[in-house]
């Protein structure tokens, strides 16, 4: 992963040291900031095709962080790191174009894998895109590039693909929350789990859409699912009906 590099963004440094330490294996270089004002003045001197941003810092929050980011280096991805995020910033960082979040604790593994995978989204494109799993990859592209009528669009292939995985479903109500539709959206969510009633990011979704006052983010899903553990939950859950 030549000419590639990895910032994280965060006023803990335990969590900017466990974050380095996590990503080394992959042989990407790590930089680190302690706040957004330092992160916009690294984001110029390298590539990086990466950002790890904590949502609520002081000073410039993750928000403002994340706006400027988007307008001045729009290749960068960015991941938000969020241990209490509000469904109102949730929604707004999935506009912004933060199509992933990751929640504090974490693990290793977690961070490493996400990395991956939202790096090897960058070479996924319509052509090459056929599969379930690689156009529900290619649809969270498309939100980072805050293109939502192509995600939406090709979320729905990926329904059209394998129309009894409830991921999604559940990645359309995402969309269609972010939209601001939150009764569709809660549809969508509820088709999930007709399909698994086990799938919990669907059912975190249309518990916080639901409450008012519920604190958490927009969950798209793991991000990586074995499609035979999917299934085999979704049949359970069929029997059980």
């Amino acid at each position: 992963m030549e000419d590639k590099y990895i910032l994280v963004v965060d006023d803990e440094k335990n969590i900017r040291l466990t974050m380095s330490q996590a990503l080394e294996p992959l042989g990407i270089p790590v930089q680190t900031a302690v706040n957004g004002e330092e992160a916009l003045q690294k984001l110029p001197d390298k590539p990086f095709r990466l950002m790890f941003l904590d949502l609520k810092m002081p000073g410039m929050d993750g928000l403002e962080v994340l706006r400027r980011t988007k307008d001045q280096w729009p290749k960068t991805r960015v991941v938000i790191i969020t241990a209490h995020g509000t469904i109102a910033s949730a929604v707004e960082a999935m506009k912004l174009g933060a199509v992933d979040f990751v929640q504090k604790p974490f693990s290793p593994a977690e961070i490493r894998d996400l990395a991956t995978r939202v790096l090897e989204r960058e070479a996924l494109d319509e052509q090459n895109a056929t599969d379930y799993e690689s156009l529900i990859e290619l649809a969270k592209r498309h939100i980072t590039d805050t293109d939502f009528a192509k995600a939406r669009e090709t979320t729905r292939k990926a329904i059209a693909e394998a129309p009894g995985q409830p991921e999604a479903y559940n990645l359309l109500g995402a969309l269609t929350e972010i939209n601001g539709d939150w009764v569709e959206a809660q549809k969508f969510y509820r088709a999930a789990l007709d399909i698994d009633p086990t799938y919990k990011p669907a059912a975190a979704n249309l518990d916080r859409t639901v409450s008012v006052h519920k604190f958490g983010k927009i969950d798209l899903g793991p991000e990586k699912q074995d499609l035979a553990v999917q299934n085999v939950n979704a049949r359970e859950g069929r029997d059980e009906k």
